[in-house]
């Protein structure tokens, strides 16, 4: 076993700046590691007695020279990270265990009590909430939940009821068309992807014929994500990232989807909750299944939305990857006149009808 002298011991911008480059390296060797948290804010600022030095102690005689220890955060949460490791539950539980055990055999029941162990894998499981490990892996996030997030719901509520309210005779317009050209409901739902991996019903007006197979969209959508963009009519090196010419579509719908008011039902689901007015598109599930772990960074946050960067930078005529590195950057820098700004460009975006399908 390595002794606490032997493992240099990170300090937290030092630690947080390892853990980062650990990310982002697994993001490209797709290999997972594992992180485990050592947390108690009683026990862990309590240096009079030695305890938190205990305790470093400890966690050092349990782990490998080759792991990564630190602060994760100074005085409450110790943080250890395994590289090169078969990453999964039965090794993160085993880790636990084996700290848990000497920390016992060292340490007051009354301290040990007060510590709390757990452990994640990079990249987390989908499959699970994914708003439990976001703060873990995305501090950046949690900005959003105070003030700015307060302020971003706010014009979200305002902005999709003046839209709701103003345009309610539009609505009704396209509505009762829609019912009138082909048979079907007016609306149609969608089962989407929002922050943090959650699902929600999305919807559009139906610019569709009911009974569609979703295979060919899904097919698109692999290669596009892959980056094997279709070649529109505009000549061979002019990529457009939407299907061009669906049959599919109805004769009406091909002109809500023109001018993008199949997207104004959308504004329901802003009022919800389920998205903003300015955000990433939010994605369907087999979207995200062929996602690269980077891409999953889109959705984490800032929720989803009817408009943003990428929908007033070129729409369907960037690729992919450009998209989401647009939906990074705008989670990035986000402010209130971000937003406004880009509602604002957005009316002309719409107008301009530029790589939209």
């Amino acid at each position: 076993m390595p002794s606490q002298s032997k493992l240099a011991i990170l300090s937290e911008e030092a630690f947080v700046r390892r853990f980062h480059l650990e990310q982002r390296r697994t993001e490209r060797s797709r290999r997972p590691f594992v992180f485990l948290l050592v947390e108690s804010a009683r026990v862990l600022n309590n240096r009079k007695d030695g305890v938190s030095g205990r305790v470093f102690e400890m966690v050092t005689n349990a782990i490998r020279e080759t792991d990564v220890i630190g602060w994760y955060e100074f005085g409450s949460a110790i943080g250890v990270i395994f590289t090169e490791t078969a990453a999964n539950e039965s090794l993160g539980n085993s880790l636990m265990n084996k700290i848990r055990s000497l920390l016992e055999r060292e340490l007051p029941a009354d301290d040990v009590n007060q510590i709390r162990l757990s452990f994640y894998i990079f990249p987390d499981d989908w499959n699970k909430d994914a708003g439990s490990t976001e703060a873990v892996f995305y501090p950046d996030s949690v900005r959003f939940r105070r003030l700015p997030q307060f302020l971003k719901r706010c014009l979200d509520i305002t902005g999709s009821l003046a839209a709701v309210t103003i345009g309610a005779p539009i609505f009704l317009t396209i509505a009762a068309i829609v019912k009138l050209t082909s048979p079907g409901p007016v609306l149609y739902r969608q089962k989407r992807i929002g922050r943090y991996g959650r699902t929600f019903t999305f919807l559009k007006f139906r610019s569709m014929y009911v009974n569609n197979d979703s295979a060919v969209h899904q097919k698109f959508v692999t290669e596009m994500i892959a980056g094997a963009g279709t070649t529109s009519n505009g000549g061979p090196e002019k990529k457009v990232y939407k299907i061009t010419n669906d049959r599919r579509i109805t004769s009406v719908g091909r002109f809500l989807r023109k001018s993008s008011l199949d997207e104004l039902p959308q504004f329901l689901n802003v009022l919800k909750g389920d998205m903003s007015l300015v955000g990433p598109r939010p994605p369907i599930p087999y979207e995200v299944e062929v996602y690269d772990i980077w891409h999953r960074r889109r959705l984490l946050n800032v929720k989803p939305g009817i408009t943003g960067l990428w929908q007033v930078h070129g729409r369907c005529r960037t690729t992919f990857d450009e998209m989401v590195r647009l939906d990074l950057q705008y989670a990035r820098t986000w402010t209130v006149w971000m937003d406004l700004k880009i509602l604002l460009q957005t009316p002309g975006a719409v107008i301009a009808g530029d790589g939209a399908y």
